[in-house]
């Protein structure tokens, strides 16, 4: 490591993805960025394939970098919430892998950070389509990521394109590490509860693959489903009380403007994710996670 704390520090959870995680250090290591300027954290969350070993190998040389596990607590937050503690910087920057940045992406990031004087920023978060599209990657593709609709009507942004102020995470807490989908919300809630100024960086891009088959959107609306009712769970007072999962939020409805069929096939299949995540929310519920629910207060930067 650098002998002078860097300004920004770059997390990076994962979980049996070697190719992923490979992708994105690959990415952030060729950063214009000088690299006493920033750390990057890559926080292994207990994978049993060849991601550990890519992880090392994929940081060889470099000085800036760290590799970091978390085993103890199997879920993104609790991986997240490791490479906070580990983190030297003033400004914390979120990444998931399998992303991919630009050279200039942490340079121009943090020049509109300044510029606009802000705790908490999103960017722009560009879905890549696969050579031979599928419905479902087409799907992804077109709902993504409406990152400022998120900031505007739900007052979050997403752990895959967030910057934080290191003095937000000390008030106000870290992630709630017992929610497998929907802490970037109720973090982002957090902040602007507690007043803090919050931006949208549009021209800072990222880019992220769309996920390709039906399977992989299933799963991660069973999550989601799964997240809404432990966000009830969790918090009553901002969420409301378990057992009425609360109305589908976010861009899903298909733009006017696209082929008929493509309006039809979409509605369709957002008519059936929201099933499946009605689902996964009534799994959850009647799971009652009674252990979890004991735990009190938010994870802190002395745990």
């Amino acid at each position: 490591m650098a002998s002078v704390s860097p300004d920004l520090s770059v997390i990076v959870p994962v979980y049996n993805d070697p190719s992923g995680i490979a992708t994105t250090i690959a990415s952030l290591r060729s950063q214009s960025l000088p690299e006493d300027e920033y750390e990057l954290l890559i926080v292994d969350n207990g994978s049993s394939d060849r991601t550990r070993a890519v992880i090392t190998d994929r940081l060889d040389g470099a000085d800036n970098a760290r590799a970091l596990v978390e085993a103890q607590r199997q879920g993104s937050y609790a991986a997240r919430n490791t490479g906070i503690r580990a983190s030297d910087g003033d400004i914390l920057a979120f990444v998931d892998a399998d992303m991919t940045v630009p050279e200039e992406w942490l340079e121009h990031a943090l020049e509109a950070f300044d510029t606009a004087a802000t705790d908490y920023m999103g960017c722009n978060v560009e879905l890549t389509l696969p050579d031979s599209p599928t419905l479902a990657s087409r799907y992804d593709h077109h709902t993504g990521f409406p990152v400022p609709q998120y900031l505007e009507h739900q007052q979050f942004v997403p752990t895959c394109c967030l910057f934080v102020r290191r003095e937000v995470f000390a008030d106000v807490g870290l992630f709630d590490h017992r929610l497998v989908s929907g802490g970037d919300k109720e973090f982002g809630n957090r902040v602007h509860d507690a007043g803090y100024d919050t931006a949208f960086a549009e021209g800072v891009s990222m880019v992220h693959p769309t996920r390709n088959s039906l399977c992989e959107l299933v799963r991660k609306d069973l999550r989601v489903g799964r997240g809404l009712c432990q966000l009830q769970r969790y918090h009553p007072d901002r969420y409301g009380t378990p057992g009425v999962p609360p109305r589908p939020s976010g861009v899903k409805a298909p733009d006017r403007n696209l082929p008929r069929t493509d309006r039809i096939a979409f509605s369709a299949l957002s008519t059936l994710l929201t099933a499946v995540r009605g689902i996964g929310y009534y799994r959850e519920y009647l799971a009652d996670d009674r252990e979890s629910s004991r735990e009190r207060g938010l994870p802190t930067f002395e745990e």
